[in-house]
């Protein structure tokens, strides 16, 4: 009776380690020789459950694979995609996998119809928004598909690579940027003809902290210290300054991100210089928030803060934040931006990047300058201001776009400086940053195949780079490419750029909106639209919103930039909706403004007889940027 027993307690628990054997994670070693039916017995000797498979499509553009292929179970025929499910996986060290999900795709043959199947990889990306962890990986072809019996599951190497005649090898690096460490890694793919097989490497190449040795005397930038022990002192010497009485007719222009009069600080001064105002105007300008600034500096600023009318931002400038700006004063935000587009500033509280709560950046602001009533609430919220500070009298350096003698003169002086441009149609490609703030500022530049833009394009056009400020990795372009590629980040004022340009690439950048008076086609290049929408919102419906095409990938792009469009219903719409005015006079209104103290300055927006908000020139309002209507009580 006990030997029964014991050996129903074997079949038990033999029964169990089989079930557990069944649905548990297949180890690296035994991955190869994998075929399951969930819930039903293994079946890895089943000849019938083998993958035919081939690779039609590899290729690599720095750590961006794109992947093409079929494969399919030989012995189960099946139309339904539905029933397929096909990913890459990456077997690393025991229990790290990285699943990739593929996309069936039509193939030609009559009792396989689902068999294609593709999709990318970013390796920059791919380990929860950053690169791959260090390690070793296997990539392996998984293929699933539904039976009588459930999911049969197996797993195998890529197989053969089409035209493949040796082995492959590609190296390439990658790069990772926040606050306090920027890591740089090496990725290596080898793909071995014998057994077609592919494996990927990722080693890590250095990890610096961008704060730790970032300043010397010979930087011009002031370490983080010492820039706190300044900041402290210009507010005690703002408070000494404020016991002077406040200069009626002084204006202070003030920036730590320019040191050139230009953009909207240029078209203010020159209007104030031809009115012949008896203004006193100032400057107080630096490059970066981190440059140097000596003790006169910081003194002499103080005192323009304190005793100032007029002091004009346009950009974020934290030092001015923790002041209590005077009731007989003004602090003016003129934003280098038009229109709303992506959440900022405490739209984004709770958001990865977003504002404390309690900090205090942009809060004192007085007045707010926007180019419509529409996106007011959108800035007041932004800036954490009441509504009443936002005034939509226009953005004064979009009055070039209705300016044709200025237009003239910019694109003779940049023919001048760009003579590669003559003869040839322009592509301005001007993209934001990726990441939560300067720090950690990116552009994923290995989204964009440069190959295969240059040997489509090249003949007929010139490709201008014009990369974020802030963006600390710089796009590699091969000397092949030299003759269509030019990277003109370095040129300050990027509506010049855009006379020049017939064609516009951006993705969630505002320059959109000033690239919209031109009347030109715009292409929305967003392959990375669902993780950034996921980690940065927008104020409106994207899809709905972008007065242009949207390329997913570099394949959707070329094709666009080849046949542009123009759809002039929803580009006229878009105008109308982000510009009160039309007619180049929002400088003017702003130096009127400055003169008379805002007294006349008209912030209530305008509607008919039935109550409905239109622009101030009449114009209707497009559907996705009516605002929600509350649900009436019932």
């Amino acid at each position: 009776m006990l030997q029964r027993l014991k050996r129903i307690a074997r079949r038990i628990v033999y029964g169990r380690r089989r079930n557990a054997m069944t649905n548990q994670a297949v180890p690296p070693d035994a991955a190869e020789n994998r075929a399951d039916f969930l819930n039903e017995p293994r079946l890895d000797q089943d000849a019938e459950s083998l993958i035919k498979r081939s690779v039609t499509k590899l290729d690599f553009n720095s750590s961006y694979l794109v992947i093409e292929g079929r494969a399919w179970f030989e012995k189960y025929p099946e139309k339904d995609a539905e029933k397929i499910v096909k990913s890459l996986i990456l077997v690393g060290e025991p229990g790290q996998e990285i699943e990739v999900p593929l996309v069936n795709q039509a193939s030609q043959q009559a009792d396989f119809p689902q068999a294609g199947y593709r999709g990318n990889v970013n390796f920059s990306t791919i380990s929860d928004g950053k690169p791959l962890v260090p390690g070793t990986y296997k990539v392996m072809l998984q293929l699933k598909q539904y039976l009588d019996k459930g999911w049969l599951i197996r797993r195998t190497s890529l197989g053969l690579i089409q035209d493949a005649e040796r082995d492959l090898n590609y190296t390439t690096k990658m790069t990772s940027y926040a606050a306090k460490s920027n890591k740089s890694y090496s990725l290596i793919f080898r793909y071995s003809l014998a057994s077609q097989a592919l494996s990927v490497t990722s080693y890590k190449l250095s990890d610096v902290n961008p704060l730790e040795n970032e300043f010397s005397e010979d930087t011009g930038m002031d370490s983080a210290a010492m820039r706190a022990v300044k900041r402290r002192a210009l507010q005690w010497w703002y408070r000494w300054y404020c016991l002077r009485p406040v200069r009626s007719k002084q204006i202070a222009f003030v920036s730590d991100s320019r040191v050139t009069i230009s953009g909207n600080f240029e078209f203010i001064y020159q209007e104030l210089k031809r009115r012949h105002t008896d203004f006193k105007i100032a400057f107080y300008l630096k490059p970066s928030i981190k440059a140097k600034k000596s003790w006169k500096e910081v003194r002499t600023l103080a005192k323009a803060l304190a005793t100032s009318r007029y002091v004009i931002l346009d950009d974020f400038y934290p030092l001015v934040y923790p002041l209590r700006i005077r009731e007989n004063a003004d602090l003016i935000q003129v934003w280098h931006a038009v229109g709303a587009f992506k959440t900022f500033g405490y739209s984004r509280l709770g958001m990865p990047g977003g504002p404390k709560i309690q900090s205090l950046n942009h809060r004192n602001y007085t007045k707010a300058l926007v180019s419509s009533h529409n996106v007011a609430d959108k800035y007041a919220e932004g800036f954490g201001i009441s509504d009443e500070k936002v005034v939509p009298l226009g953005i004064p350096r979009t009055d070039v776009f209705f300016d044709q003698a200025k237009q003239r003169t910019i694109r003779e002086r940049l023919e001048a400086d760009l003579p590669f441009i003559k003869g040839k149609k322009v592509i301005l490609f001007a993209p934001t940053f990726r990441g939560n703030g300067q720090q950690s500022a990116y552009y994923p530049f290995e989204m964009l195949n440069f190959k295969a833009i240059y040997e489509a394009l090249h003949e007929d056009y010139v490709f201008l780079l014009k990369i974020h400020p802030f963006v600390q990795n710089k796009p590699t372009l091969p000397y092949e490419y030299a003759d269509f590629y030019y990277d003109v980040s370095d040129y300050r004022e990027i509506n010049d750029l855009l006379l020049v340009a017939d064609q516009l690439i951006t993705d969630y950048s505002s320059v959109c909106f000033e690239y919209a008076l031109l009347n030109r086609p715009m292409v929305f290049f967003a392959p990375d639209l669902a993780d950034y929408m996921q980690s940065r919102s927008f104020y409106f419906n994207y899809f709905d919103f972008i007065p242009g095409s949207l390329a997913e990938n570099t394949g959707d792009l070329i094709e666009q930039l080849q046949h542009p469009q123009v759809n002039q219903a929803k580009l006229d719409g878009f105008v109308n909706f982000f510009f009160d005015d039309l007619d180049g006079h929002s400088t003017a209104r702003f130096v009127d403004a400055l003169e008379n103290n805002f007294a006349d300055a008209d912030t209530e927006p305008v509607t008919d007889e039935n109550g409905t908000v239109l622009s101030e020139d009449g114009k209707v309002i497009p559907d996705w940027g009516k605002k929600a209507q509350p649900e009436k009580n019932h």
